[in-house]
């Protein structure tokens, strides 16, 4: 890159640097938003054609950085410092997220499960299974994942959520999966399983309070949506 070539592009960063620090990202493209971000991982370069590449071969701004570093660095101009650079960044999202909520020790209705939930499965692209075990006074105990797959297809028993809760002395516990990619709508299989296992947990004197459904930024709550529980 020539003199010029710097210059003009030194004088471009300055403007959206300074337009950010104006209006914050709110009113930005996709491609402006992640323009700035390359200007951290690639100095001295145009990074406007980048990011419009980018988005262009993967469709949106979270799309870019919930992308596979593999796949980011196919893109020319992308190469293993940038490709880190933009998945550090979607990560600190998501720990913030996180840690944002870490404050949150009583859990006591579907609401206050999908707070605490939702930051916990952002940015995964497999279906995962997460357990809380709460005590008596729905206080918090420990929050585990137990399982990659579908509730329905995962290898979850009765044995092995009865011996999580047991080990932390838990009387009730909280079921949770994601769908990656569609809807946070139960199916019939989702319900059915829940509802096995909520008898059976209720067998060995652990109450199965709710199977909490995540995709994305939204949450269903099974309980609230049918009754989960015999007699229910």
């Amino acid at each position: 890159m020539n003199e010029k070539n710097i210059n003009s592009s030194a004088g471009h960063r300055s403007r959206v640097k300074a337009r950010y620090k104006a209006e914050g990202l709110d009113n930005f493209k996709d491609f402006h938003a992640l323009e700035l971000l390359l200007f951290y991982a690639i100095p001295q370069k145009d990074t406007k054609p980048l990011a419009k590449e980018l988005i262009s071969r993967f469709g949106s701004f979270p799309l870019v950085l919930e992308a596979p570093m593999e796949e980011l660095m196919k893109v020319e101009g992308i190469g293993e410092n940038a490709a880190l650079f933009l998945k550090l960044v979607a990560d600190a999202g998501r720990y913030y997220q996180v840690k944002k909520e870490a404050d949150v020790r009583i859990l006591a209705d579907a609401e206050s499960y999908g707070r605490y939930l939702v930051p916990r499965f952002q940015n995964l692209r497999h279906e995962t299974v997460m357990l809380l075990c709460l005590d008596a006074k729905c206080k918090l105990l420990c929050c585990r994942e137990i399982a990659q797959g579908s509730v329905n297809s995962a290898n979850i028993s009765t044995r092995s959520i009865a011996e999580i809760a047991l080990s932390v002395n838990a009387s009730t516990v909280v079921l949770a999966h994601n769908h990656p990619s569609g809807l946070a709508i139960p199916s019939r299989e989702d319900i059915v399983t829940t509802q096995r296992l909520a008898s059976a947990l209720a067998a060995v004197d652990i109450y199965l309070a709710d199977h909490i459904i995540v995709a994305d930024d939204d949450y269903v709550s099974i309980a609230q949506s049918c009754s989960i529980h015999k007699g229910g």
